[in-house]
């Protein structure tokens, strides 16, 4: 199991290096063909926008996988061991609740731009693009729920 994690971290990790790369090429090109040529591809401003949110939801998966995330922790500074441990437990459990309702409502979505086939850009249909949100959100989910129950059987260790 801790080979198959890994090598999802890895893939997790290549994913998002080779999106900001292509990201830097597509946009380095953009800028050079309009100060040069006077005009860019029209397909690549939506589509940067589309990579952004894929970056930004990744990045939001790597920040979960390694608890850096956002976090405010007066009760660490403030409690012992004892309340550190439930309020750890407490919010990463929350924090899985609100992820997993923001991953089953935007799989509806998702399905609602199939069903009504949508177009994001250049006959591109959105559905697919926009796949990201309930993959991710389901996923930090499962990666919260995941610390949720370690943190709350002292697995893991609390800040």
């Amino acid at each position: 199991m801790a080979t198959l994690t890994r090598w999802l971290h890895r893939l997790e990790d290549s994913v998002l290096v080779l999106l900001l790369l292509a990201m830097i090429v597509l946009a380095g090109y953009d800028i050079l063909a309009r100060s040069l040529f006077g005009g860019g591809i029209s397909w690549i401003p939506p589509l940067l926008r589309v990579m952004v949110l894929w970056i930004g939801l990744l990045g939001a998966l790597l920040a979960t996988r390694s608890r850096e995330h956002i976090s405010i922790d007066l009760i660490s500074k403030l409690g012992g061991p004892l309340l550190n441990r439930v309020a750890s437990t407490i919010t990463r459990a929350f924090a899985a609740v609100i992820c997993g309702l923001v991953g089953w409502y935007s799989a509806q979505y998702v399905e609602l731009a199939f069903e009504f086939q949508d177009i994001a850009f250049a006959d591109i249909p959105a559905w697919p693009l926009q796949l990201i949100i309930p993959f991710s959100f389901g996923l930090m989910a499962l990666r919260f729920f995941v610390q949720s129950v370690a943190t709350a059987m002292g697995k893991e260790q609390v800040a």
